[in-house]
């Protein structure tokens, strides 16, 4: 059996117990043959990237490895191109992208330290499976050092429509460089028929099968592979003491409320500042909601040296603010912001209580918070999902209340059915919701993509 080699920008110690779903899920793949996790440490060094090999620690049967970045390269690479350039274009954003900056030599500059580190490491029967849009060329350097691994790749955000991913300069290069890659997965169906409209028409690719390309003297095979979450490892947390003190704090401060939860960081792509704007409108408009509902909005901190980081923040604070100084009384705060990362074992509580979740972004991958909200429900007596038709995880969960963020009165009146839902039919669609997320779980998604890139067909 081949040995299961992932890469990614960060990792993370499947054994601790602040790991997510996600880094057990690929903690327990790496574990069944003996595996290796590469990326960085998370230390940013002063001077240049540290030469050398990485740093080799072991957790049980899987080999964590990792590099320092010098500060130059994290900027460039990271801060940079990365999150300055790929991330706002793929969420459709090109007004936020930086496209002057040069960061783009920074960005091949790493990947090409990170194929040079990994590549010693490497077996001639591994499959590597490379993790997200910070490594979208890694495998092209790995190939010019002469790796002949089969080579996955993941993308878990967007794929925006072709014309928006052409406005990235030197964009030919970057989804050239896709085709170094035996396997290409991305979240969502809609996700597939963008980047295969972009093969076609922009790198002028020949489709030789069912979603099987051919250009730059390599086939490469893409798919649609939506993520899940472990819903029993959430579950789980779910009945823990953290979650469960949360809960019965929640229940005791608000018995005379119904919350409305929303946990996101804060980035312009949660649709944050549309959300309230919705609150605002249900309480102007729906009179019965005042002293009845309240919103607790957790955004947190996220690349908060950003300049538009920073104006979300402010223009969402100013939101808050308005609708509490307008709408709030003595006994009565309409929305409750907290700008701080809440613990993942008390979270679950605050998802239980809730009587709607709102997971209403402007654009986004999948979204697994809508995915934990259905698992942390009490199915006897269950919250109502209010979820945006642009989250990645709408073409799964359309039990859901699904809303155009972009819409205020539409998704005002969406809350309001949430919050009026008889509970017949509060159950029905937690039911049909929780059979969706269990058997799409991230164990499925993870067991799914490795077939294929093992087996290098459909």
């Amino acid at each position: 059996m081949s040995r299961l080699v992932v890469v990614s920008n960060r990792i993370a110690d499947p054994r601790k117990s602040a790991a997510g779903g996600l880094a057990v899920a690929l903690g327990a793949a790496l574990a069944e043959t003996g595996g290796l996790w590469f990326g960085t440490s998370g230390n940013v060094v002063d001077g240049a990237s540290a030469d050398g090999p990485p740093q080799l620690q072991r957790a049980g049967r899987v080999t964590l490895a990792t590099v320092d970045l010098g500060r130059e390269d994290h900027d460039r690479y990271y801060r940079g191109y990365s999150n300055g350039v790929l991330w706002p274009v793929f969420h459709y954003r090109l007004d936020l992208a930086d496209f002057e900056a040069g960061h783009l030599d920074g960005y091949r500059r790493v990947n090409r330290l990170f194929a040079q580190r990994l590549q010693p490491l490497l077996r001639p029967d591994d499959l590597v499976w490379v993790h997200d849009y910070h490594l979208i060329p890694l495998a092209a350097e790995l190939r010019a050092l002469g790796c002949t691994q089969r080579i996955g790749f993941f993308l878990h955000i967007p794929v925006p429509p072709p014309l928006i991913l052409a406005a990235i300069p030197a964009h030919e290069w970057l989804m050239r460089a896709l085709f170094a890659y035996d396997l290409v997965g991305v979240q969502s169906q809609a996700d597939l028929t963008h980047l295969t409209r972009y093969l076609l028409n922009e790198a002028r690719a020949e489709q030789i099968g069912e979603h099987v390309f051919g250009a730059f003297n390599r086939q490469l095979r893409a798919g649609a592979f939506p993520i899940g979450i472990d819903v029993d490892e959430f579950a789980a947390l779910t009945d823990g003491a953290e979650a469960r003190e949360m809960l019965a704090t929640l229940r005791e401060q608000y018995a005379r409320r119904e919350l409305l939860a929303g946990v996101d960081r804060l980035d312009y792509s949660k649709g944050l500042p549309q959300r309230v704007r919705a609150f605002r409108h249900l309480l102007e408009h729906h009179p019965d909601a005042r002293h009845r509902a309240t919103l607790i909005q957790v955004a947190a901190p996220s690349r908060e040296d950003v300049p538009s980081y920073a104006d979300i923040r402010r223009e969402l604070e100013g939101l808050c603010g308005a609708v509490n100084g307008d709408f709030g009384d003595i006994d009565w705060m309409p929305v409750r912001h907290i700008h701080r990362t809440v613990a993942r074992r008390r979270v679950p509580g605050l998802y239980r209580a809730a009587r709607v979740g709102l997971v209403t972004p402007l654009r986004d991958g999948m979204n697994l918070v809508a995915k934990e909200f259905v698992a942390a429900q009490d199915p006897a007596d269950p919250g109502v999902l209010v979820l945006s038709r642009f989250a990645g995880a709408a073409e799964q969960m359309r039990e859901a209340l699904l809303v155009n963020p972009y819409d205020t009165q539409a998704t005002a009146e969406a809350i309001r059915a949430a919050l009026q839902m008889p509970l017949e039919e509060r159950r029905q669609r937690h039911a049909r919701l929780l059979e969706g997320i269990r058997a799409q779980d991230v164990h499925w998604w993870r067991r799914r993509f490795l077939e294929m890139l093992t087996q290098g067909g459909g």
